[in-house]
């Protein structure tokens, strides 16, 4: 039986999947709510194809407690922040669950961290508390590679990485994996397996970086990025990426800090990098403010948002762009714009609608931070609004772009 820890945008499909493949599973998570909610039947998120996995682990036997069980295996997918300040990691979560997998689990356990971490995370805060706690286990580190909008599919075909102290013990969870997955999976160390996942989500973010960096120097030199982009990626050794209004979630707004936090000398261009896509918020603020001079719009108020999401067509805000924008706002005491999202049903922050119609009701000019389906099947509903679109989702040369 495999004990799943954390059951949340990485863990509850993880449990899932085994289920529907045929493993014993039990998922734990601390939330009695969210566990209540499972054990009722039902999802605790929107994601494409996790209703029909649901059911399926459902008939398979999966269970939800908040117990940690005393079983052989454990996987581990517990948040993983980083310290704003000195941009290292902050491994309170996977600390707090190791420590209660070890007060229940057997001796000769295996113990799989799918969390992603720091190169050198586990050395530091996971082994001396197995060593201070006296239990032999087996450690494995087997990073996640999913994104919400995707997960199921991903889970499903994405090559996979297992990090183990010994080979044996990584072959043994190669198998736990291959009982779904697809893709190709590697056995290698812990450490390289910690530094892998990381370096995955960096380059990305570094890449997301040029873009955003070129899309102000077109803007400062009135030129047109997107068609610029356009061209240069007809080169064939060229893949320039889209700028946009920032990035969020928790991998490419959160991993590469992880880097910068450890090793402040040597990470020069993933530190400026990081500071490129965490200043495009104040940006897309500073373009609504033109905007609005330009268009003749005094009032604020008359300002919308669309989109809280971190991307398109999922209900997942983590660290989202618009949430930025919000929060620097608050910091110079101006009032939220008002704020609109298909996906986010509870209210997340002040000034937030719950009706489209009602929304493009109270605005005169549009800001779209996320290219939800809706929004692109809806544009003729934009005619008369003002429009700024982060995502260059509208070709139309009355709307206007970062």
């Amino acid at each position: 039986m495999v004990n799943v820890i954390g059951l949340g945008y990485i863990g509850l499909p993880t449990a899932l999947m085994l289920a529907s493949h045929g493993v014993d599973v039990i998922g734990t998570d601390y939330n009695a709510g969210l566990v209540d909610t499972l054990n009722a039947g039902k999802t605790t998120f929107k994601e494409k194809g996790l209703d029909e996995l649901f059911s399926s682990a459902l008939k398979a036997g999966i269970k939800f407690t908040t117990e940690y069980q005393e079983t052989d295996t454990y996987i581990i997918s517990v948040p993983t922040p980083y310290d704003a300040f000195s941009k290292k990691i902050d491994a309170k979560y996977v600390v707090s669950a190791v420590k209660s997998v070890l007060d229940v689990c057997r001796n000769g356990a295996v113990l799989v961290i799918e969390s992603t971490v720091s190169p050198g995370t586990i050395d530091k805060f996971v082994r001396p508390v197995i060593k201070q706690m006296g239990k032999e286990i087996h450690l494995i580190h087997a990073p996640e590679r999913i994104i919400p909008g995707n997960m199921v599919y991903e889970l499903l075909h994405n090559n996979r990485t297992i990090g183990a102290d010994e080979a044996a013990y990584g072959e043994k969870i190669k198998t736990l994996y291959s009982s779904f997955c697809q893709g190709n999976i590697v056995v290698t160390d812990i450490r390289t397996a910690e530094m892998t996942k990381v370096v995955e989500n960096t380059f990305r973010a570094v890449n997301i970086a040029f873009a955003n960096e070129l899309a102000k120097i077109c803007r400062y030199a009135d030129m047109d990025v997107y068609e610029i982009v356009r061209i240069c990626n007809m080169h064939p050794r060229v893949n320039i990426l889209q700028p946009g209004p920032g990035v969020g979630g928790h991998c490419i707004s959160v991993d590469p800090w992880f880097l910068v936090g450890d090793y402040p000398g040597l990470t020069k261009v993933i530190g400026e990098s990081m500071k490129i896509n965490d200043s495009m918020p104040d940006f897309v603020l500073h373009r609504i403010e033109q905007i609005m001079e330009k268009e003749g719009i005094a009032d604020i108020s008359r300002v919308g948002l669309y989109g809280l999401t971190y991307k398109e067509n999922v209900d997942d805000c983590r660290e989202s762009p618009t949430l930025q924008l919000l929060s620097s706002q608050h910091r110079h005491l101006a009032p939220n714009l008002k704020t609109y999202d298909p996906y986010v049903v509870n209210d997340m922050v002040e000034g937030q609608y719950h009706d489209f119609d009602q929304f493009l009701h109270d605005v005169d000019m549009v800001v779209i931070m996320v290219g939800h389906d809706e929004i692109k099947n809806n544009f003729a509903k934009l005619q008369g609004k003002i429009v700024l679109d982060t995502r260059h989702i509208f070709t139309q040369n009355h709307v206007y772009h970062i």
